[in-house]
């Protein structure tokens, strides 16, 4: 299977060239949100505020950075639980998010807002994370510094390494390795 190389952000043609399953390498930029900064984005549009991001034609990616040793740009930088965020995706999605990286499933609701507005869920691999912090170049704190870990990074990423979880096309890499593993056995 060959690798795809993508340049982030995303545009329309791109997306649709994407299938679940496909390999691919990112490289551009990105931003990082868990939990908490999930919670603070939603609780911002609810009271009719403005996100502290653009995130028209962006990717999130699901992590916490730990704190960088000396030398290096970050430091472990391993996918969090997608599912913690799926309150709050269908939103985020609706206004213009594009691409999620993360790891495990999502719920239905998500997977109806990436087919309908066009956006793709990837996995990083859950245990690497020192290997994927290699693809990290540069890495700055832009918003909701108090939180941390969790604040919201603007990342600089080349070859990024993910897999096509969600398709826009509705797809969806875990219920086909099940269904796969159904027949085979």
């Amino acid at each position: 299977m060959s690798v795809k190389e993508i340049s982030l952000p995303f545009n329309e043609d791109q997306l649709s060239d994407l299938r679940s399953g496909d390999r691919v390498l990112l490289t551009g930029s990105l931003f990082t949100a868990r939990d908490a900064a999930h919670r603070r984005m939603f609780e911002t549009l609810e009271a009719g505020g403005d996100l502290p991001i653009s995130i028209t034609g962006q990717t999130i990616y699901y992590v916490g950075p730990t704190p960088s040793k000396p030398g290096q740009v970050i430091g472990s930088a391993g996918p969090t639980t997608s599912g913690r965020m799926d309150k709050y995706a269908p939103k985020l999605i609706e206004l213009g998010l594009k691409g999620m990286i993360g790891k495990g499933r999502r719920q239905q609701a998500v997977k109806d807002a990436m087919q309908k507005h066009k956006a793709v869920y990837f996995a990083a691999v859950g245990g690497a994370a020192a290997l994927i912090a290699k693809s990290i170049k540069k890495a700055e704190v832009i918003a909701y510094h108090d939180l941390g870990s969790e604040a919201i990074y603007h990342l600089e990423v080349e070859r990024f390494p993910v897999i096509v979880i969600n398709d826009i096309y509705g797809s969806d890499l875990y219920e086909e390795g099940e269904e796969r593993f159904r027949i085979e056995s």
